[in-house]
Parts: C-alpha cells; sequence; structure tokens
C-alpha cells in the first residue's frame, strides 16, 4: 500500500504579516497557529489580558494598532481583526 502525501492545511500555511503584527509577533512568514500563539504569549507578558474577564484583552499601544484602536476586544472577536493583518 502506498502512503498518502500530507497534504498541509490553510492553519499551517506561512502567511505574510502586516507591519502592525510584526511588532508584536516578529517577522514572517508565519502559519495561523503561530500567530496566535505568539499574539497570546505577547498578551500575557504585557498583562494585557482583563483581570475580571479573562476572555477579554485591553490592548496596549502595539496591540491597538492591530485591533483597530478598539479599547477591549473579545478574544473571539480578536481572530477577525488579525486575519486583516495576514495575506
Amino acid at each position: 500500500m502506498a502512503k498518502k502525501e500530507k497534504t498541509s492545511s490553510k492553519f499551517m500555511q506561512p502567511m505574510q504579516i502586516s507591519e502592525e503584527l510584526t511588532a508584536v509577533v516578529g517577522r514572517g512568514p508565519l502559519p495561523r497557529t503561530e500567530v496566535t500563539k505568539k499574539l497570546w504569549a505577547y498578551i500575557k507578558a504585557n498583562k494585557c489580558q482583563d483581570t475580571k474577564n479573562k476572555r477579554n484583552i485591553n490592548p496596549d499601544e502595539k496591540l491597538a494598532k492591530v485591533f483597530g484602536g478598539k479599547k477591549t476586544i473579545n478574544m473571539f472577536e480578536m481572530t477577525k481583526l488579525v486575519s486583516k493583518h495576514l495575506t
């Protein structure tokens, strides 16, 4: 039996990253999964997660550029906003 060739999913394909997002996660290209990991590492390291409601993020100056200047963002909304910075 021949082995199936492993195909790379869309999530794992490296993507170009905008300058705003590069300031937070570093130079690309990176797969979406890696961007998300680095984004959460940044959020936690810079204490941007809301202390009362952990689902909310209170962006600092760098994150505000990625999130369109919003004061508070829900973690589910984060994916949609980050997608605009990936090509």
